[in-house]
C-alpha cells in the first residue's frame, strides 16, 4: 500500500492547495487524474478566494467541501453558489472558462474553508463532448447508515449506492464519517482505489492514517477501514483511463497537439468568457 501526501502549491492571489495527484509515484487513481486538498483555513472579514476565470479542456471537475462556501461561474452562463455537502460537477470537454470566487455576505462576515477539488478525465470519446455543469445539493445525494459510518455518494456508483451525477466512466466518490471504533469494509467493485482522510484518524493494515494522508490500495486488495476517534474519508477510485493522459495547466488531453492548440486558443482569447465575470483572467503560465 503506498501512501501519498500532498505537494504544497499556490493556485495564485495566495490561494495555497496540497496536491495529492499527480507525483511521481502515482499520476492517477482510476479517472482521478489530479486532486487539490485546501483548509482548514481562516479568511478575515473582507477576505476571500479568487480564483479568476480560467480555461479547462479534457476534464470535468468536481468540488466537494467541508466548510464554507464559493460561486461557481462559466462561460455558459452557470452561476451556482456550492455549500458543505453539495457537489458541482463541470464537464470541460471541447473547452469551457470558469472561476470560483466567494460570495458578497460570506466575504463581509468572514470564514473558514476546506474542501476538495478534484479533476476526472474523461474517455477518449468523451474528451471533446460540449461542456456541461451539474450541480446536486446534499439533500438529493444518496446515504447510507451502517455500523457506525454514515456513507454519502458523491459521484458515481459504490456501496449500494449511486450518485445522480452523470459520469462518463466507472468511477465512485464517497464522504464516509465513522463514530468512535467504527469500521468499514472498502468495496472492490473497482479496479483502482484509495482512501484520502479529512479529519480525525483512521487505521488500514496497521497503518495509522492522519489528515492530509491518501492511502492507495492495491489491486484487489481486501482492507477494512477502522477509526478509533471518528474520523473523515473521501473514498475514491474507478476504471482506469483508456490510454495515456497529457496534462498541462488545466488542460487534460490524450493528445499533445490538443493541448498545444488550447493553450494557443487561451493566449488569443478564443475561448468564450464568462459573461458576468471577465474583466480579468489567469494568464498562460508560459505568457510573456
Amino acid at each position: 500500500m503506498l501512501t501519498l501526501r500532498g505537494k504544497p502549491r499556490d493556485l495564485g492571489d495566495g490561494f495555497r492547495v496540497a496536491r495529492l495527484l499527480p507525483q511521481i509515484e502515482q499520476r492517477a487513481v482510476g479517472p482521478f487524474v489530479f486532486f487539490d486538498y485546501f483548509g482548514p483555513v481562516e479568511f478575515a472579514p473582507g477576505k476571500g478566494i479568487d480564483v479568476r476565470p480560467h480555461p479547462h479542456i479534457g476534464l470535468a471537475t468536481v468540488t466537494y467541501l467541508f466548510e464554507g462556501a464559493q460561486v461557481h461561474r462559466d462561460s455558459l452562463g452557470s452561476v451556482q453558489a456550492i455549500e458543505p455537502g453539495d457537489v458541482n460537477w463541470m464537464t470541460a470537454g471541447r473547452g469551457i472558462v470558469h472561476s470560483e470566487r466567494t460570495g458578497p455576505e460570506m466575504r463581509a462576515a468572514g470564514h473558514r474553508m476546506h474542501g476538495i477539488q478534484s479533476w476526472v478525465g474523461l474517455p477518449t470519446k468523451d474528451q471533446e463532448v460540449e461542456p456541461s455543469f451539474q450541480h446536486v445539493g446534499k439533500a438529493d445525494l444518496p446515504v447510507k447508515r451502517e455500523g457506525g459510518v454514515t456513507l454519502r455518494m458523491v459521484t458515481g456508483e459504490a456501496f449500494g449506492l449511486i450518485s445522480p451525477v452523470k459520469v462518463f466512466s466507472p468511477i465512485f466518490y464517497a464522504d464516509a464519517q465513522f463514530e468512535p471504533g467504527a469500521s468499514l469494509k472498502m468495496c472492490d467493485k473497482h479496479e483502482e482505489r484509495a482512501v484520502f482522510m479529512v479529519a480525525g484518524t483512521i487505521e488500514i493494515d496497521g497503518e495509522d492514517y492522519a489528515p492530509g494522508d491518501m492511502a492507495i490500495l492495491g489491486p484487489g486488495e481486501d482492507i477494512t477501514i477502522i477509526s478509533k476517534d471518528g474520523g473523515r474519508a473521501m473514498l475514491l477510485g474507478g476504471a482506469p483511463l483508456d490510454g495515456e493522459r497529457h496534462l498541462y495547466w488545466n488542460f487534460v488531453s490524450s493528445s499533445k497537439e490538443r493541448i498545444e492548440q488550447a493553450k494557443a486558443d487561451w493566449k488569443a482569447m478564443r475561448f468564450n468568457l464568462i459573461p458576468d465575470d471577465h474583466d480579468e483572467f489567469i494568464p498562460l503560465p508560459d505568457a510573456k
